[in-house]
């Protein structure tokens, strides 16, 4: 009876021993855990937030409450987004459509007279506000062509095409360019992608800010000289703005002046001697002049003589308007 016991025993302990091997044998391997972070909420970042209250601002006096209006020479410019002045040929303005139209950018007098084509050698994306001002190489004007459209939030960055002004002197019009030496420029938004169509270069430091289209509100960023060429860079976040749906900007040729446009309202800073773009943008600005003119307005510029400013528009969709280029001149 004692065998059978220790017999019974053993089966048992071998039985138990083989089940347990096997089990471990079987057991699916875990796999790593996944330590990423793509998925992962954009991490909350802090603006500067100016203190007065939007909606008691005084009107500014300095520029006239009338434009002057003239219709683009070119009808088939019809989603016209931007406006910025040369710096280096005299009486030049650059235009462009925006997102989906061919990679182009036509240069126009302020009487609305085709200059010609800038043709450059990327795609148009989403080409939505340009900006001329200083670049790598001192004494030289650089034109800034930004690829910052995102109706959807959908890119993990946006883009600044970077090239030097090409020099139409002596230039029978309108002329046909080829853009060839062209510096790319990856920003990427600190908090998550952003739909913006606001680009401004600061003539004294050269630093590049976007700022954001979004209701009742946008959020600046900046991006520091010297940027990147060869890796993306994160901007860094700096004011945010109660102004509904911003769709242009510009800062005048002596940083001493900024505008800031939707398709209804321009805000106009005056910065004092020795003000930053970072400080101007906390001051409280005064409205500026705006005839109401446009069907989707979304182009502000400063003439680069600092006579006044230009506003221009998209017409697409809207029949029977016309393109057009309005001026404000400075009293």
């Amino acid at each position: 009876m004692k065998h059978q016991i220790k017999y019974g025993l053993l089966c048992f302990l071998m039985i138990a021993l083989f089940a347990c091997k096997k089990a471990a044998v079987k057991a699916p391997v875990q796999p790593a855990q996944d330590t990423t972070t793509h998925n992962d909420p954009p991490p909350v970042v802090n603006f500067l937030i100016p203190s007065y209250n939007p909606s008691g601002l005084d009107t500014t006096k300095a520029f006239t409450k009338a434009p002057v209006v003239n219709s683009l020479e070119r009808q088939d410019l019809v989603e016209v987004s931007g406006v910025a002045a040369s710096r280096l040929n005299p009486g030049i303005l650059y235009i462009q459509n925006d997102g989906g139209n061919p990679n182009q950018v036509y240069m126009i007098d302020g009487a609305g007279a085709n200059k010609g084509t800038l043709n450059i050698p990327e795609a148009n994306r989403d080409w939505e506000d340009i900006a001329v001002g200083p670049g790598p190489v001192a004494g030289k004007s650089y034109f800034y062509l930004g690829d910052i459209g995102d109706n959807h939030s959908a890119y993990s960055s946006v883009i600044i095409y970077r090239f030097e002004e090409p020099d139409l002197s002596g230039q029978t019009f309108p002329v046909n360019i080829n853009v060839t030496k062209i510096d790319t420029i990856k920003l990427k938004y600190p908090d998550g992608p952003r739909n913006a169509e606001t680009l401004m270069v600061d003539p004294n430091t050269k630093d590049i800010y976007i700022a954001s289209k979004q209701s009742n509100f946008c959020q600046l960023y900046v991006a520091h000289y010297p940027q990147s060429t060869t890796s993306t860079t994160v901007m860094t976040p700096v004011v945010k703005l109660y102004f509904d749906k911003a769709t242009g900007g510009d800062i005048s040729p002596d940083g001493t002046e900024i505008l800031l446009r939707s398709n209804q309202l321009i805000w106009y800073w005056k910065l004092p001697a020795g003000t930053s773009i970072l400080q101007g943008l906390l001051m409280q600005p005064e409205v500026a002049p705006y005839a109401n003119n446009e069907p989707q307005g979304e182009g502000i510029g400063f003439a680069a003589d600092g006579s006044g400013y230009y506003t221009d528009t998209e017409i697409k969709g809207y029949s029977g308007k016309l393109s057009t280029i309005s001026f404000y001149k400075r009293n």
